[in-house]
């Protein structure tokens, strides 16, 4: 190879090595917004319904509502931020309750287990 062909070939590799960037992370910790206890809550409980086949019917999170039903059981999520910040969630069940009376204690189990309780 002659020597305009070894610089071309030099040029080429050092436009090659150039072109190549690396990018690193740089160090820290990256979070992303944490969700407020409403949100957290909310996610919770409609995770919870879903865990014990619950079929999501509705869903209000404005208001801290979700329904749903499962084997002709009507269930739902009403949830409240209290004054202090804490939120309240109440789970209730209603009609043909006796084909699967635990099924209120499950979704509950449910739900703590999602809150880390």
């Amino acid at each position: 190879m002659n020597r305009k062909g070894k610089l071309s070939l030099l040029a080429m590799a050092m436009i090659l090595i150039t072109g190549c960037t690396y990018y690193e992370t740089s160090p820290g910790v990256y979070a992303t917004t944490p969700l407020s206890k409403f949100e957290r809550s909310y996610a919770a409980a409609v995770g919870a319904l879903e865990d014990q086949g619950v079929h999501i019917t509705s869903e209000n999170r404005s208001a801290g509502v979700v329904r749903g039903n499962r084997n002709e059981i009507d269930v739902s999520a009403n949830l409240r931020t209290q004054a202090d910040g804490s939120v309240r969630v109440a789970f209730n069940t209603s009609g043909a309750t006796a084909k699967d009376p635990d099924l209120i204690n499950r979704i509950t189990q449910s739900y703590n287990r999602r809150m880390g309780r």
